[in-house]
């Protein structure tokens, strides 16, 4: 039986093109992504992400699904899970 902590996702790393990494909650990310999202024309988004309605929704599809968002050429933003307790 699988540990529920393997799929818990509190906190992520997060990086992006000329900044540091950053370590942020699941709320911080989903925050950022969103502001993100709002800057990206729906055409440049992924298809499976134009179907989506709400920003919030589609932040959080990302959240669930992926851990990168293509921002343009020459820039990355990627996030990944991880456990900050020993």
């Amino acid at each position: 039986m699988p540990d529920y902590l393997m799929y818990q996702q509190d906190n992520f790393v997060v990086l992006e093109t000329n900044q540091p990494e950053q370590f942020l909650t699941a709320a911080e990310l989903l925050e950022k992504l969103q502001k993100v999202l709002q800057g990206i024309n729906l055409q440049d988004l992924p298809p499976e992400l134009q179907n989506i309605d709400s920003v919030q929704d589609k932040a959080q599809y990302l959240i669930d699904t992926s851990c990168e968002l293509d921002i343009g050429a020459g820039q990355y933003l990627q996030w990944y899970a991880v456990r900050l307790e020993k």
